[in-house]
């Protein structure tokens, strides 16, 4: 799926370019002589463009004759040009490792993604065992992760095809602890990272726990820790616990 400008034609491309360049906005007359198009074609090409929300009518300028509608980028159509915002924030990671470290740089990615989510809409998950997935895939989706929902077995999955990270991941592979805590944050479920692109996987791939109080896997059996030495019960206290606290599963190192 295309994504930014390269999805729009050429015409209305050259036209959000023009708008770019010009802060007050540009009159259909303007966009004529700069773009070479009949009145009929940019007005066309206006109507879809403030359709999709990416143009919009502003304030005309006095002249002293008959006001003229003027045109300008929203923000959406601002945000359909390039950024790169790669350079900057992997010099910022950097020097935050630096300085605080592996473990903290952890953290503090997961406290970020679990901030970003918290901006956001709550997620309305559809009836069924897939509507968390569903809903998951298209709020990552709309992020340009080019996610889809996916069942294994009786699980369910979101598989994201493009690593929105994948140049930062490459250097710091603490940056996936983001999207967990995003997702974990989000759904609120327990999601475990079971295939990433960046360590070589076809996909990242997230399986969505149980729900909260839901037991996930009944089969396995427990053993009452009562009946174990203090020692053996104490060390596989800990050891689950620091199992939970594991922020990823089959991928993380």
């Amino acid at each position: 799926m295309a994504h930014g400008l390269a999805r729009l034609g050429d015409t209305q491309q050259r036209l959000l370019r023009q708008l770019l360049l010009s802060t007050d906005g540009c009159a259909v007359e303007t966009l004529c002589e700069r773009l070479h198009v009949s009145h009929n074609a940019v007005r066309q090409h206006l109507t879809a463009l403030l359709g999709h929300g990416l143009v919009e009518r502003v304030q005309s300028r006095p002249t002293g004759g008959r006001p003229q509608a003027r045109f300008a980028l929203t923000q959406a159509g601002r945000e359909l040009f390039p950024r790169n915002y790669g350079a900057i924030a992997g010099a910022l990671l950097a020097q935050l490792h630096a300085r605080l470290g592996e473990t903290e740089i952890g953290n503090l990615l997961q406290e970020l993604g679990a901030t970003v989510a918290a901006t956001q809409p709550a997620l309305q998950p559809g009836d069924g065992a897939d509507g968390m997935a569903r809903a998951l895939a298209q709020r990552l989706d709309s992020l340009g992760y080019e996610a889809v929902p996916a069942r294994h077995g009786d699980e369910w999955h979101v598989e994201a095809f493009n690593c929105v990270f994948h140049a930062l991941a490459k250097q710091h592979p603490q940056v996936c602890k983001f999207d967990l805590a995003y997702l974990e944050a989000a759904s609120g479920r327990r999601i475990h990272h079971m295939e990433c692109i960046v360590r070589g996987g076809h996909v990242c791939r997230f399986r969505i726990g149980a729900e909260p109080g839901r037991r996930c896997d009944a089969s396995v059996e427990r053993v009452p820790t009562a009946s174990m030495p203090a020692d053996a019960a104490t060390s596989l206290k800990d050891t689950a616990a620091e199992g939970m606290h594991a922020a990823g599963g089959p991928v993380e190192g």
